[in-house]
């Protein structure tokens, strides 16, 4: 077996501890890198998407002044399978939205693939009114 150099051999335990990463740090990393882009303002704040093992939660967040606007969760919504929920969130965070002359937003993914729960968030809201 081939001795490592110091530099060699750190390199070699980064890769595999890159490989070795757990879902959680997967998704903390993807979201730094959507937050890093994504900032919401007062006229067209983030609508920001968080996805737990049994709900979904959206809020509609001012990032200059650190203010949540307005948010919505499925807790209330009782019958439906996880993505109509989903639908029906954004169908509700748009019309609390609109109800303080927002109709204009962007959308934060928080770190999760646009499939499934957050996509029909999205178009729940496109359907309630709001503009991406």
């Amino acid at each position: 077996m081939e001795k490592l150099s110091g530099e060699r051999r750190e390199r070699k335990r980064s890769a595999l501890n890159n490989f070795m990463q757990t879902k959680q740090e997967k998704l903390h990393k993807r979201h730094k890198r959507v937050r890093a882009k994504v900032i919401g303002t007062k006229e067209r704040p983030r609508l920001s998407v968080f996805r737990s093992n049994q709900h979904i939660y959206v809020q509609l967040i001012d990032d200059n002044k650190g203010q949540t606007l307005a948010s919505f969760d499925d807790h209330k919504i009782k019958k439906g399978k996880r993505v109509e929920k989903a639908k029906e969130v954004g169908r509700t965070i748009a019309k609390k939205a609109l109800e303080k002359k927002i109709k204009k937003i962007i959308f934060d993914r928080g770190g999760y693939k646009y499939h499934g729960q957050v996509k029909a968030v999205a178009e729940g809201a496109r359907e309630g009114g709001l503009k991406f």
